[in-house]
């Protein structure tokens, strides 16, 4: 296998995820409220998911571990709806927006480390100078990252299995994780590398680290709680509309929101 960049000297192209580019992000309040409301693109996505998934009866080539990952699934989704769901939805109330934004500041802030590092090592130097800057103006100026003083600088998303990704590595096997839900083998391996490298690991000091996990994993789930009602109220595979979604998006993310076309029809 080659270990060549996936889009060296490729031509952007029109495909039917183009549309959706979970790389790009506007304004400076939109990030949080974008989060909690489902976006245009976010919608469409899911809308084209559903009618994919309500057609499909086989299972998908990408999941050859379903049986494994449904029960997994299952596992995960009492957890959810037992004690993260209600403690989220407990957030959502008691914690005001202003409170919301600022948590949300200070955990991107501290991804973005992690996002400029990937940069670097996708070769992405320009944006790495940007994503550098965010983590310092916000750092210091913006008192630890609890305020988006650099609003002006476009908010990426880069991890370790885009990284890979962006080299030539495929996304293997769909995976489900305990509490951790949806991924493949290659984000898996991704999400434990950064693990390593991320700031919040490294804090020496344990119940402070544990304390933001936590915190960090109810912040997040809050976020999409709004987005879980078109699953809701929609009659699905609930399990294959999450990972359809899922391989979706992080193909789009691995392309920076420019996937290729896919062929439909094999070469006679």
């Amino acid at each position: 296998m080659a270990w060549a960049p996936l889009r060296t000297g490729q031509k952007p192209c029109a495909s039917r995820h183009s549309a959706y580019n979970p790389a790009r992000r506007s304004g400076p309040h939109e990030k949080f409220m974008e989060k909690t409301r489902p976006s245009l693109p976010v919608t469409a996505l899911l809308v084209a998911v559903l009618l994919l998934t309500g057609c499909a009866g086989a299972r998908s080539p990408d999941d050859p571990l379903e049986p494994l990952n449904r029960g997994i699934y299952r596992f995960n989704d009492s957890i959810d709806k037992a004690v993260i769901k209600p403690v989220a939805k407990g957030y959502n109330t008691v914690m005001p927006l202003p409170g919301k934004i600022m948590v949300g500041n200070f955990i991107s802030n501290l991804d973005d480390v992690l996002v400029t590092t990937n940069d670097l090592l996708q070769f992405k130097f320009s944006q790495a100078a940007s994503d550098g800057a965010r983590v310092l103006f916000n750092t210091t100026f913006g008192v630890f990252g609890l305020f988006n003083v650099t609003q002006r600088l476009e908010k990426h998303n880069e991890d370790f299995g885009q990284t890979l990704g962006y080299w030539g590595m495929g996304s293997g096997p769909y995976l489900v994780l305990p509490i951790l839900g949806s991924s493949s083998v290659r984000d898996g391996t991704g999400l434990y590398v950064d693990g390593f490298a991320s700031v919040p690991y490294n804090t020496n000091h344990i119940p402070t680290r544990n304390q933001y996990y936590a915190a960090s994993g109810i912040h997040r789930r809050s976020a999409i709680l709004d987005q879980e009602k078109v699953l809701d109220e929609a009659m699905i595979d609930r399990y294959g509309f999450i990972r359809d979604t899922y391989l979706l998006h992080r193909k789009s993310l691995v392309y920076d929101g420019n996937p290729p076309r896919e062929n439909y029809y094999d070469d006679e």
